[in-house]
Parts: C-alpha cells; structure tokens; sequence
C-alpha cells in the first residue's frame, strides 16, 4: 500500500490537497488525484497542488530550482494555473520552511508567478495579463435559459456572462457553449452580477470539477470582463471587489498585469492510504 502525506487548503472556500514530491518521485496519475478529491471515499477538495523542483518539469526552462505547482483538477485533468490554489500554494511553502516571504517566485504551466504576502497576512499574486474579447460566444444552463459571454484569458479559457439574479442558476450540471470550437479543451464559465461600483457577485461552474465556491483566474476573468461590460473608462489602475459565494477577493488591473489579492489557509495535515493499484 501506498502511505503519502498531505495537507489541505483552501481560499476563500476553493480547496486542494498539497503534497510535497520535492524530486517528482510520487506517481501521481488521473486515478490518484480522482480518489484523492472525492469527497466521499477520499480527503476531498476542488484540485490537487503537488509541490515539486521544476527542474523535473519537462519543457521548463527559466529558473530550476523554483517551486514548480503541479495543478490538476479534481477529474485528474491538468490546468495551466490557478489563482485560489498558488496562494494556498505559497502559503504551504511558507509554513513547511520551504520558502521565505514576503515575496516567493513560484513556477506554473502558465509561466513563473510572483507572491507576495502582506502585513494582514493575505497574499497578493501577480496573475498576468488578462485579455477579454467579445467573440459571439453564447452559455446556455441546462434548463434552456441562455447568456451572451465575453471570452477571457488570463492563462486558461473563461467564459463570463452577465445576469441580475445568480442565485436560481442550475449549475449542477455543466452548461454548454456555442460555437463549441471556441473552447476545444473546455472552459470555465462564470455567472456574474454587477453590485455596484466596481463590485461584482459571480458563481462558477469550473472546468474539470463543477460548480465551485472561488475560483481566483475567475475572479480576475470577471473583473476584467465587467470593466468592458459596464464601459469602466478610468486611467488603469484600477481595482474591483469580487464576491464569491466562498468569500471576498480585491483584483487590481493595470494595463499589463492583473493581481489577486485573498487569504489562504492550511486546514489540515495528515497520512492517506491510497487504494491498490489495478
């Protein structure tokens, strides 16, 4: 049997199992990380963060001896990034001694990140560039009702759509899209509300896992999207307030860089006992 140590995370309600695999011994496949992050026969959580040196990282080629944030899904898929997760990410580092603050540099599928922890101890990440365009694309929920969507990247597909009521939204079951060529590899989609001036409610269905509490590339997917929405013309930068049904996050846009800002939070420690293989 296998025996791995774990901990457990979250922001602001988005939760992830963080193991430590420093030189990428661990064989962690689809069927791991499935069983891991069922809620019910497994720990539980929306994804799986592994902490390994990116020198191990096949095609990476900045800086080795970074943190590197092995990101999957609750499904085993692999995502390029995840805003909730790299500050539970650091956070972890922190805690365990494997990195000093307040500033830690943390390598991801979509590029090396900047973390920085503040005086009231949440952190604040430098997310990159987010680009928002109206592409045509069309959300339709599983009981038929159907939104307009701006497309959204931030290091991975979003899709926000705007209504003035979240809470009957079905989410349960994964909506669709159309023209589905958009998002060949999926997408995350969010349902977003304006609540007043550069204030935005918003629910999300996440690619890979379903409807979840938080998701941080979301939040800033939503308040890029929403300055476009609503004709926001200020002088960059500017920055937005996002509710999720997990918590509050603050997004800053500049014009060539966007930053999350939350609190992260280690739950818990502890040893899981992995099924036999085959």
């Amino acid at each position: 049997m296998r025996h791995w140590s774990f901990a457990k995370g979250h922001g602001t309600g988005n939760d992830f199992i963080v193991l430590l695999d420093r030189e990428a011994m661990m064989q962690v496949g689809e069927p791991e990380v499935r069983f891991l992050c069922d809620r019910h026969r497994g720990i539980g959580g929306d994804g799986l963060l592994r902490a390994m040196l990116a020198r191990h990282v096949q095609d990476w080629d900045g800086d080795p001896h970074l943190w590197f944030m092995d990101y999957r899904n609750a499904d085993g898929s692999v995502a390029e990034m995840c805003g909730n997760g790299l500050r539970v990410f650091v956070r972890y580092l922190l805690q365990h001694d494997l990195a000093t603050g307040p500033v830690v540099q943390v390598a991801t599928r979509a590029g090396p990140k900047e973390a920085t922890v503040l005086p009231d101890g949440r952190i604040r990440v430098a997310m990159g560039p987010v680009t928002v365009t109206d592409r045509g694309v069309r959300v339709r929920t599983v009981d038929g009702a159907e939104f307009a969507a701006l497309t959204a990247d931030i290091g991975n597909p979003h899709a926000v759509s705007f209504a003035d009521d979240l809470t009957g939204l079905p989410l349960h079951t994964t909506p669709s899209w159309s023209p589905s060529a958009v998002f060949p590899a999926g997408v995350n989609m969010e349902f977003a509300a304006i609540r007043g001036q550069r204030t935005v409610a918003m629910r999300v269905f996440e690619r890979g896992v379903g409807e979840t509490l938080s998701c941080g590339t979301g939040t800033v997917a939503v308040a890029a999207a929403a300055r476009l929405h609503t004709g926001d013309s200020a002088d960059l930068p500017v920055t937005y307030r996002v509710e999720t049904p997990g918590g509050r996050v603050d997004v800053e846009l500049a014009a060539d860089q966007s930053f999350l800002t939350g609190p992260a939070v280690i739950v818990a420690h502890g040893d899981v006992v992995l099924p036999e293989e085959g």
